[in-house]
């Protein structure tokens, strides 16, 4: 399917795609940076030591050590493409939330006001990403700059440090699902993560940990966090609403439960709504604006599958190894957690709101099909590093 995406991505051509490197939005670059040797270091000590250390540490050590790794594995891929280009400058462009963070110097009458100004070809329009996503995720930037963390290279530091936390979540939120041996059999994969090469630094990847977050306290039978967490996350990204597919299938057949979480997430709705921004009139508004940009002209018959490829790259191909052989390590409760982030990706893909970039986009589902964990881990985690490297070094990636 990938090999397949990017010829008929160059048989399309970019003035259809929209993207130089299709499926993938980049642009083909090959190169080395600083990072180069770092990334390779982390790699092999992953492929090398992962599996018997998350087999044989204590628990929370094998997390901690699970959580360094993926924080070295995403900050080295980052330093791939410089210091400016590859991390402190990635979120200061002027299509991305810091550049709207100097004029929020009231946040209830942007909040107030937040609505008004999403669509595009008006004198104060938000930025492309800042009105393509919900208030939540700006607040999250200007919250930093408040308490005096303001700048690219504190706000890239934050997405990273809190993109993976997916390496913690995911395991944590398998162990409690189904069990102990299929959460450290998980742990090197999230902890080496192909995805990373986004999470570094994309705000996508910020959604991506806290969503896992979310997941992981409803597993752990902490339904009302679990819920006021997802429900933050749909203010961090409209199509993150299709978190609850997963949230259903953790929380499944407890209607205690499910309530919980719901009151959780509806105070998170009431508190935003109570502050001037009702997140259904967002999402129409966003819509418009969509179609407003070149989603309008880049051709769904090809996006429609070629996200899916896109996808591969980002979760790497071993959790599709796993299963087309037959064979993986666990029961069958992980399964349907990933059958779960499969189904949203397919309503997300069919929809045409996610016509390519949907590598960074779709990482909170992604991250979750690696509960698919081949028998033979090394060799399938060194080729989820080598993708994720050739991807980075070959590729300069536009977000």
């Amino acid at each position: 399917m990938v090999v397949s995406a990017v010829v008929a991505g160059v048989a399309v051509g970019g003035e259809r795609t929209f993207a130089g490197a299709a499926p993938l939005f980049a642009g083909w670059f090959p190169h080395v940076g600083v990072g180069t040797p770092m990334a390779v270091l982390v790699a092999l000590a992953v492929v090398v030591w992962g599996p018997d250390l998350a087999a044989r540490l204590p628990w929370r050590a094998a997390l901690g050590a699970g959580y360094a790794a993926a924080v070295a594995w995403t900050f080295s891929l980052a330093l791939v493409d410089g210091w400016d280009r590859g991390f402190a400058g990635r979120l200061t462009t002027s299509d991305e939330y810091l550049h709207e963070v100097p004029g929020v110097t009231d946040v209830g009458a942007a909040l107030r006001g937040f609505s008004s100004r999403i669509l595009d070809f008006q004198p104060d329009s938000w930025t492309v990403h800042v009105s393509g996503h919900p208030p939540g995720a700006l607040l999250v930037f200007v919250g930093l700059d408040r308490v005096g963390l303001s700048g690219g290279a504190w706000a890239s530091a934050f997405v990273v440090l809190v993109g993976a936390l997916t390496a913690v979540a995911v395991p944590v939120a398998v162990r409690a699902f189904d069990s102990e041996e299929r959460a450290r059999a998980v742990l090197p994969f999230v902890a080496l993560f192909p995805g990373a090469v986004w999470v570094g630094v994309s705000a996508d990847g910020m959604f991506a940990g806290v969503t896992a977050c979310g997941i992981a306290l409803l597993a752990t039978r902490r339904a009302v966090a679990g819920g006021v967490v997802l429900g933050f996350s749909v203010f961090l990204s409209y199509g993150l609403v299709l978190m609850g597919l997963l949230a259903l299938v953790v929380l499944w057949p407890s209607w205690r439960r499910i309530g919980l979480a719901v009151l959780g997430a509806l105070g998170v709705v009431g508190v935003f709504a109570a502050l001037g921004f009702w997140w259904v009139d967002g999402y129409h508004l966003v819509v418009e604006r969509y179609y407003q940009g070149i989603a309008s002209s880049r051709s769904y018959g090809y996006w429609v599958w070629a996200n899916l490829a896109a996808a591969v790259l980002a979760c790497g191909f071993a959790p599709f190894a796993a299963r087309w052989r037959g064979r993986f390590t666990g029961s069958g409760a992980s399964a349907t957690l990933a059958a779960a982030a499969v189904v949203a990706i397919l309503v997300a893909d069919v929809s045409g709101l996610s016509k390519a970039e949907v590598e960074r986009i779709w990482l909170p589902f992604t991250v979750w099909l690696l509960v698919f964990v081949p028998d033979r881990r090394r060799p399938w985690l060194a080729a989820q590093a080598v993708t994720a490297l050739a991807v980075n070094h070959l590729l300069l990636t536009n977000w």
